[in-house]
């Protein structure tokens, strides 16, 4: 991999959309700079100073009684898919604006691992809620991350927490936190579940406030075992059982690989000197960009649309607009939506032949948004190096000779070029 090409990859998978400006700065600095200049950021977020999240307000539903009439409820639950809307609508102007994109992606990334949906939590304010915990340890330590998830109300509400008391424990959380957010399917048995829905019991939500509160007489303070340990383990006791699982890292490690690296098998080696960092998520995201098997992944991922949508508004110094964000559900990806506790999928399925008319659709209407400036670049070009110039603006290493003869032709529309750019599959695989 020549060395632009290998910075290329590197911001194509540590931020939204990569810009050719950003690439060369990378070079300027050298790879491992670059990586702890993305992990680790030496000034302050512009972007994300001049996009704060919406003054949501209260949810609706607090103010009413059992009286309520159906026009009153009614308006509550329009009050409610506004506030959702406009919660949807801040995070993608957050995902375009943010200057330390990393960090951004790494929320989408938390997004998915713990995936919560607004369809059946239903409250805007959850949301919001649930993402500061996403942006206060989206590169911290994975053990106080999981203490703060299990006091999450939106994560609480998703998996029925707020039902498992100690006269009928509900095992969904407990479930569901071992298999799909710390140790992987093989780690744990039946009888840790049914315990440690034990320990997650008593958690109760605020109608009012969202706030989660502990309840005492509905909390199992019984003896447990737990992971071969016995103890009268509470929710924080749990989690510091998990962490103590050697599983625990290298499954984590596993799930950076799959969404920044490859769909591919991760090669033992790599999972072994990545989960090395422990359950310092900082530190295991560089130890995977500096990995040598991180090289060899170009072309095993597939952006997901919100990737790819929110990649090209960067590149096209693009704004977002609501109009334009409604399209996600076109592309079945809808940020605080995802299908199930398993997130969203991922590769060749968002490469379906349905997809791809999609993306070509919104590309034109993407194009169309192009600021003036990008345009002059694309133009000032000669048509016979428009193809080029298109490649450096969107980091695409190379074009096939058919999708370069595919642009050629169109190099006097300079939209239309643009378009068939974002729709290509040397676009949409990095």
């Amino acid at each position: 991999m020549a060395d632009r090409d290998r910075f290329a990859h590197l911001l194509r998978r540590a931020t939204y959309g990569a810009t050719a400006e950003e690439v060369d700065q990378a070079e300027r600095v050298g790879f491992d700079a670059a990586v702890d200049a993305l992990v680790s950021p030496a000034r302050p977020d512009r972007g994300a100073a001049a996009t704060p999240p919406p003054v949501l307000g209260a949810d609706p539903y607090a103010a009413l009684d059992r009286n309520a009439t159906r026009e009153q409820r009614q308006a509550a639950q329009k009050t409610r898919r506004d506030q959702i809307q406009a919660l949807t609508v801040w995070w993608v102007e957050r995902m375009t604006a943010a200057e330390n994109q990393l960090h951004e992606k790494l929320v989408f990334f938390w997004h998915g691992h713990w995936a919560t949906s607004v369809q059946k939590v239903d409250s805007a304010q959850l949301m919001l809620a649930q993402q500061e915990v996403f942006r206060r340890y989206a590169t911290g330590q994975f053990g106080p991350f999981v203490k703060a998830m299990l006091r999450d109300a939106a994560l609480i509400r998703w998996l029925d927490g707020q039902r498992n008391t100690r006269k009928a424990p509900n095992e969904n959380l407990a479930r569901e936190l071992m298999e799909l957010f710390t140790l992987g399917i093989g780690n744990y048995t039946e009888d840790d579940v049914k315990a440690g829905a034990r320990a997650l019991t008593g958690w109760a939500i605020d109608r009012v406030t969202g706030q989660v509160k502990l309840e005492p007489a509905r909390f199992d303070d019984g003896v447990k075992t737990i992971l071969g340990q016995t103890g009268k383990f509470d929710a924080d006791g749990f989690a510091d059982l998990l962490m103590q699982q050697p599983a625990s890292s290298q499954f984590l490690a596993k799930r950076l690989w799959y969404r920044f690296a490859s769909g591919e098998p991760m090669p033992a080696e790599a999972q072994a000197r990545i989960a090395a960092a422990g359950h310092d998520i900082a530190a295991m995201v560089k130890a995977m960009f500096r990995d040598p098997a991180f090289a060899g992944t170009r072309g095993h991922l597939v952006k997901q649309p919100v990737e790819w949508v929110v990649g090209a508004l960067r590149q096209l110094q693009a704004k977002p607009e609501a109009q334009l964000l409604r399209e996600f559900a076109s592309l079945d990806q809808v940020p605080f939506r995802p299908p199930s506790v398993g997130g969203w999928p991922s590769g060749a399925q968002w490469l379906t032949t349905f997809s791809a008319q999609t993306r070509l659709r919104l590309a034109e209407v993407l194009a169309t948004k192009t600021s003036p400036a990008i345009l002059d670049r694309i133009t000032a070009a000669p048509a016979a190096g428009r193809a080029d110039a298109l490649a450096r603006l969107l980091v695409v290493d190379a074009w096939t000779d058919r999708t370069r003869k595919v642009l050629t032709d169109s190099a006097a529309r300079p939209q239309r070029l643009i378009a068939l750019g974002l729709a290509s599959p040397e676009y949409a695989v990095q």
